[in-house]
């Protein structure tokens, strides 16, 4: 199939398919003519990706725990280089959401005490040629 029918079958656009081929997460046949040719599997195959994705691994991430891959959800094997990889991710995942809480509760702290002061003595945004840069 060519890829447009792939992009239609996963409701994936081609352009993220490109940049999947491109990552080495999807392989396709080119044709004399040049065009991309996907065999039946890449369906199942995009789906995977995009459950990895949605998991929050990194197309690095997803290279390395595709091969192991099984159904379209998917199902992976717990062998201990892939649950490394995983738990190693998940710690990742972790850290940043430690930051954008820390960030969060930070910003807001601002917020609260911008409101205690009020804002009653300064001119509008607009007025003053400001603007927030949020």
């Amino acid at each position: 199939m060519r890829i447009g029918e792939l992009s239609r079958r996963t409701g994936v656009n081609a352009h993220q398919l490109r940049y999947y081929e491109a990552h080495g997460l999807l392989e396709a046949e080119r044709r004399a003519n040049g065009y991309r040719e996907y065999d039946e599997s890449a369906v199942q195959r995009v789906r995977q990706i995009r459950h990895l994705l949605g998991a929050g691994l990194s197309s690095e991430d997803i290279a390395y725990v595709l091969p192991c891959a099984v159904g379209d959800a998917p199902e992976l094997p717990g062998c201990p280089e892939l649950l490394a990889a995983m738990r190693d991710r998940l710690r990742r995942l972790d850290e940043q959401m430690n930051k954008l809480a820390q960030s969060r509760d930070a910003l807001a702290v601002y917020i609260g005490a911008a409101e205690r002061m009020g804002g009653d003595n300064y001119p509008p945004f607009e007025d003053a040629g400001l603007a927030p840069a949020l």
